[in-house]
């Protein structure tokens, strides 16, 4: 399928289906009149992908990941996977402490305006 019925069938702008490519995620061939040709099973892909942009993932996270991913949601169990959502999650924790610690700032901050 060229790029306008991908982008139609997954609801993700031609520009967005070409930066998946230009950051591996995604793959392309092209016709006789250097179209874009897609194979059938990137409709999937590109919900994969969707759903692991959702987390917070980097692109270099998910490029890794892709192999892993299984028919439907969720991820092959494998020690690069596991590896790779806990860099994720000790990131996610580390931020919330960061604004937990901005939070109880602006708390002690405000306590002097009240």
């Amino acid at each position: 399928m060229r790029i306008g019925e991908l982008s139609h069938r997954t609801g993700v702008s031609p520009r967005l289906l070409r930066y998946y490519e230009q950051q591996g995620l995604l793959t392309s061939e092209r016709d006789s009149n250097s179209y874009r040709w897609y194979q059938p099973d990137a409709v999937t892909r590109v919900a994969r992908i969707r759903e692991l942009l959702d987390t917070g993932l980097p692109t270099e996270a998910i490029r890794s990941l892709l192999p892993c991913t299984e028919p439907g949601p969720g991820l092959q169990s494998c020690p690069h996977s596991v590896a790779v959502l806990d860099n994720q999650l000790s990131r996610v924790d580390a931020q919330l402490d960061e604004l937990n610690r901005r939070r109880a700032a602006l708390i002690d901050v405000s306590g002097s305006l009240h």
